[in-house]
């Protein structure tokens, strides 16, 4: 497993230059004084390794406490699985018989042949099949425990990879914004040595530092996506939030099959945990069956008498007395036999719930897909050729810088647009994508039983 111990070994002067860096990345370009240049050294980049999303994800897992936690309950359950196994402590009891309390032989332990202390031990003697059913019922527990822990794991996978894709999208963003910024901050430094020139006229110099706030209000929206996403990468990997990260994973296939959905998602982790509820119903409804048959108890007793007399030993048996099994044993199995039904009925409406979700998620992928490559092939090159026109004819003394400037928004309107799709379309790709454990065998292939009978 990916561990931070990988990170431990970077040295303090890495990680800071890392941290510088990232930084600059982030920081909106325009921001420098005029003239001046943001020279990053490429060296930098190689000190740190940036952090994919599968690292991030194992780092995620890694350091889950609610694994830990649901790691526990199993072992606890099973541990209990092998002591309802076993026959019920024996039972030893002390006592004394027929001690006179009036008369000559008042409190006496000896003289009156009916008294007699008495040392036993008594047993009951639990039916084979009812501790192998008692046994059973606290292993299905735990194999609930174990199917509930894949959820866990899933989750967490899932979460990471939104914070992360979040993240990634974020930088993406303000780079879109810094790049159209700095562009922004040039048109007005034009306009306003244009206007000292008696080229241009004051309007535009209004206009354009208006568009300039309006990038710099927007470069600010961004940042604080950018802060916000870290954040939440934060709460899953801790520090490591912090590295520059990795490419984009490929977010054009998912792992699901939909010609064969339904079949996949009977190994879903959370129809799994159902799966398993149902089992533990059925135990609970064998054990109740078998509890119409009494329990005995055996007893063994040595009794000690006075010197003069003889000592005893007494045998006894006892056996509960099942006089109205149609109102209370009966009674017991039929209700535990309703709890299986529920059980089954309320995994078949998760199932039938969970295809709809899917199905519904793959077309809106698939439909999100279908528009960034519309995106990308023809709205984003028609807005930059909108905005490269507008400043030809700009220059050549026949448009505005008006016409400039809402060219350019209308530019960074597309891109950040184009940006958000692509964010939204990779948040659908990590739900679909991680709707099983990356490593669980039942999201790659077709398979008849899941991860915990295997």
């Amino acid at each position: 497993m990916f561990s931070l111990s990988i990170f431990r070994r970077i040295s303090l002067i890495r990680s800071l230059l890392a941290a510088a860096l990232l930084h600059q990345l982030t920081a909106p370009l325009w921001a420098a004084t005029p003239g001046q240049r943001i020279v990053v050294n490429i060296d930098l980049v190689q000190l740190t390794a940036p952090l994919s999303l599968q690292e991030a994800q194992q780092l995620a897992v890694g350091r889950s406490g609610q694994l830990l936690a649901q790691d526990a309950v199993t072992r606890a359950t099973r541990d209990m699985a092998v002591a309802a196994g076993q026959l019920p402590d024996p039972v030893l009891k002390l006592g004394i018989d027929n001690l006179p309390v009036t008369g000559p032989d008042r409190l006496s332990l000896s003289r009156d042949f009916m008294t007699q202390g008495r040392i036993g031990v008594m047993q009951e003697i639990t039916r084979s099949d009812k501790l192998r059913l008692r046994a059973e019922r606290f292993e299905r527990s735990a194999q609930k425990t174990l199917a509930e822990k894949r959820v866990t794991v899933a989750a967490i996978e899932r979460d990471t990879a939104l914070a992360w894709l979040d993240l990634y999208y974020a930088q993406a963003m303000v780079a879109v914004v810094a790049e159209q910024g700095s562009q922004a901050r040039l048109e007005t430094e034009a306009a306003e040595g244009a206007y000292r020139a008696g080229r241009g006229n004051q309007a535009d110099i209004f206009t354009s530092r208006s568009t300039l706030v309006s990038f710099e209000n927007l470069a600010s929206e961004v940042r604080r996506r950018v802060l916000n996403a870290k954040t939440m990468l934060a709460r899953w990997i801790g520090s490591a939030a912090d590295l520059p990260l990795a490419g984009k994973p490929a977010t054009e296939v998912i792992r699901l099959d939909p010609a064969t959905l339904e079949t996949q998602l009977t190994h879903d982790p959370q129809i799994a945990v159902a799966t398993r509820q149902i089992e533990i119903a059925e135990s609970e409804a064998k054990l109740a069956q078998a509890n119409k048959k009494s329990d005995w108890t055996v007893e063994v007793a040595y009794q000690q008498r006075g010197s003069a007399f003889s000592n005893l030993v007494s045998v006894g048996v006892t056996i509960p007395f099942q006089w109205d099994q149609k109102n209370r044993q009966d009674r017991e199995l039929s209700a535990t036999l309703a709890l299986v039904e529920q059980a089954k009925a309320e995994r078949d409406e998760m199932l039938r719930d969970r295809i709809a979700q899917m199905r519904t998620m793959i077309n809106d992928w698939e439909n999100n897909r279908e528009r960034s490559a519309r995106f990308e092939g023809e709205l984003i090159p028609l807005a930059s050729k909108r905005t490269l026109a507008a400043i030809t004819t700009y220059r050549g003394g026949k448009a505005t810088l008006t016409e400039v400037l809402a060219g350019r928004r209308n530019e960074i309107d597309v891109r950040i647009q184009a940006l958000q799709l692509q964010t939204d379309t990779a948040r659908l790709w990590a739900q679909l994508n991680f709707l099983f454990p990356t490593g669980d065998v039942a999201a790659h292939t077709i398979m008849n039983t899941n991860e915990d009978t295997k």
